[in-house]
């Protein structure tokens, strides 16, 4: 059966560029309607809750009846219709029900699609940079059209612009097809807590945790952060899009890198390119050149050590298991190591300074490395067809 290359890429697309709409622009969205500060600390940390929650159950049951497409449909329909709830209240009480219910069918599709992404590629994982960096483009291009529509238009334009992905999300989980399962990955060789306890897999779920609490000051204060040393949005917006940009060359390249690095040497490069870039981040913020520098190593923080982990994932873990295995991890990581970091950085920041925070997140990365290196043995690197 043929590589569905352009359905994959175009849902991809259409997902992160939700995520960049969403992320940098509901929050102000809230504070635009008299949310206070605490009010949308309350609201946005529901997506994260529910990423914790909610992949694991939509996992399990793709898995019980051993097809992802029903569902990522289902839940790109009812993220929508719990999206539109946000245009009839600006109430806490409404505004909250509408997060939550959003929140919980959103986060089902990303794993179950991965999941069947990785189905579809097989041996050819290697390919699997070249489908996921359409998501990065969908991030990039939002971001940078939303900015600039919504300083002529007013916030209440957040509002269409995530409705109208959202429906594009939906469209494309029209267009995706289930992938077949060749009789010799049609039954498991060991249940999923076997594979879970072995040392590898237990210490990637670990290291991903520490990586994802890294990543928590980054995402929720990198930009106050650097506003509060002088630098100006468009200086702010330029280093956020460089990252994304190092993430997309580094997907691009992730053939060429996994036929020359082992998935243990990718991820532990990673996991120390995190390490001296949080530093960075938080000690030598008033240099321009060393914060370039940091945004470029999102390449490997993120990029490399996505696509690594999601390769090892399909390595590991059997078909009928794999949604499972991509929701667990994406609880594990996005959703409870994103949480922890995130909270992680709000204690530590009025009294002790971005600095302090970042320096956290050094010390999260390398306990991920320290982690990862003497559970996972060094194992020769993958060949891929």
């Amino acid at each position: 059966m043929p590589l569905p290359y352009w359905r994959l890429s175009a849902y991809y697309f259409f997902y992160f560029a939700f995520v960049g709409a969403f992320s940098p622009y509901f929050g102000l969205y809230l504070s635009s309607i008299g949310f206070s500060a605490a009010d949308i600390g309350i609201v946005m940390s529901l997506m994260q809750v529910m990423r914790i929650i909610a992949p694991g159950m939509w996992g399990w049951l793709a898995d019980r009846i051993g097809a992802r497409t029903p569902i990522i449909r289902a839940a790109g329909a009812a993220s929508l219709a719990g999206f539109m709830v946000f245009f009839t209240t600006e109430q806490f009480a409404g505004v909250f029900i509408a997060m939550a219910l959003m929140s919980f069918f959103w986060s089902a599709s990303l794993p179950l699609v991965e999941a069947l992404t990785l189905e579809h590629l097989k041996a050819r994982v290697a390919r699997y940079g070249a489908i996921r960096v359409w998501g990065s483009i969908g991030f990039v291009v939002t971001v940078l059209a939303l900015g600039e529509m919504l300083d002529r238009t007013g916030m209440g334009a957040v509002l269409w612009a995530c409705s109208l992905i959202l429906g594009g999300i939906c469209l494309c989980g029209l267009g995706l097809t289930e992938a077949p399962v060749h009789a010799e990955r049609a039954a498991a060789t060991q249940t999923l807590r076997d594979i879970l306890r072995s040392r590898p897999v237990a210490g990637l779920f670990g290291a991903a945790f520490f990586m994802s609490c890294a990543h928590g000051a980054l995402y929720v204060f990198y930009s106050i952060h650097l506003d509060a040393h002088g630098y100006s949005k468009s200086v702010i917006g330029g280093l956020w899009t460089l990252g994304v940009l190092a993430e997309i060359g580094v997907f691009l390249c992730m053939p060429w890198l996994l036929r020359r690095f082992s998935l243990r040497t990718m991820l532990l490069t990673a996991l120390t390119a995190a390490v001296l870039r949080f530093q960075v981040i938080g000690w030598a913020v008033d240099s321009i050149l060393l914060l370039v520098a940091a945004q470029v190593l999102h390449g490997l923080t993120f990029g490399a050590f996505h696509a690594g982990s999601v390769a090892a994932l399909n390595k590991w873990f059997d078909a009928r298991q794999q949604a499972r295995a991509q929701a667990l991890y994406g609880s594990v990581s996005f959703g409870a190591g994103g949480m922890v970091g995130g909270l992680a950085a709000g204690w530590m920041w009025a009294p002790l300074g971005g600095a302090w925070a970042f320096a956290l997140s050094s010390l999260f990365a390398l306990a991920g490395f320290l982690l990862l290196q003497s559970s996972w043995r060094a194992e020769p690197a993958v060949a891929h067809g």
